[in-house]
């Protein structure tokens, strides 16, 4: 009796009222109200509006910029919380396989935090902002990085570098079972070793800051998804190891669980790719 939207972003919106009709139907345990985790086919926790993926644990911006030769973290991050905008159409949930970007040699993971937006809000406080909070999932922010030197460089952010595979799930953690993600534990393995043990410690900014941050003459909308930035060495880049074809990635987190995707055996192959032009310039700088 109990009637939910196919898409979570629109039953979140519906506010309290989804809340109280899935505890309405826990509680009756009624035959048609679950299914056994066993045989179902996963999809995304949620068809976010709106990706929009930060930085925020200095200790993963440190490690990323000894890695690509950078210098030190730019002091902005450390003035207003940077993000970039992702593709909402290559998100993908537990278990389901991520396309192998043909056009990378080297294709990375990164375990975060997605914080999921409960109600539509504007130019909000960040004590305001927690009422906005709906949630937490896992959030893998797959990453091309031989691709994403040269797009960042064109001072426009991510492109392909990124938008190829979004790993969101498997479900939502609501704010009333986890109150704090401060010090959150987190594990990454790949074909079932472990790669690295890590911990939600030193965020720049809290999740209430980034939520009220992004609202500033903008809107938060219902099922929006703000990943917090990498856990420290929640990524291969610091860990100097990359993924290969058909490799399994298991992300876990306290409070939350484990996202487990594996990339497919064969590389996801464009059947174009654009042919560099004349610079017209003269000498272009390195």
């Amino acid at each position: 009796a109990a009637h939910f939207p196919s898409s979570r972003a629109a039953a979140i919106a519906a506010g309290p009222t989804f809340l109280d009709a899935a505890h309405w139907a826990v509680d009756r345990a009624a035959d048609d109200a679950s299914l056994p985790i066993e045989g179902l086919s996963w999809v995304a926790a949620v068809d976010p509006p709106v990706i929009r993926d930060g930085l925020t644990f200095p200790a993963h911006m440190k490690g990323f910029s000894e890695k690509v030769g950078g210098g030190l973290p730019n002091p902005q991050l450390f003035k207003t919380p940077g993000y970039f905008k992702g593709s909402t159409g290559v998100v993908y949930g537990h278990d389901e396989e991520i396309p192998y970007p043909g056009y990378s040699e080297f294709v990375d993971y990164e375990l975060e935090m997605g914080l999921i937006v409960a109600a539509a809000g504007r130019n909000l406080t960040p004590d305001g902002a927690r009422a906005h909070l709906f949630g937490v999932t896992i959030f893998n922010d797959f990453s091309a990085r031989d691709i994403q030197g040269p797009e960042m460089g064109m001072g426009m952010g991510p492109q392909k570098c990124k938008d190829y595979g979004y790993g969101i799930g498997p479900w939502i953690t609501t704010v009333d079972e986890l109150p704090s993600v401060d010090g959150l534990k987190g594990v990454v393995r790949v074909n079932g070793e472990v790669w690295s043990e890590t911990s939600a410690e030193g965020m720049i900014y809290t999740p209430e800051e980034l939520l009220a941050y992004v609202s500033i003459s903008d809107r938060l909308q219902p099922g929006d998804l703000i990943g917090s930035g990498t856990l420290p060495n929640g990524s291969g880049l610091e860990l100097d190891r990359r993924l290969s074809p058909g490799d399994v990635v298991e992300l876990e987190l306290e409070g939350v669980g484990v996202l487990r995707n594996r990339m497919s055996a064969e590389p996801d192959k464009a059947p174009w790719w654009p042919e560099p032009r004349p610079y017209p310039f003269g000498t272009p700088a390195n």
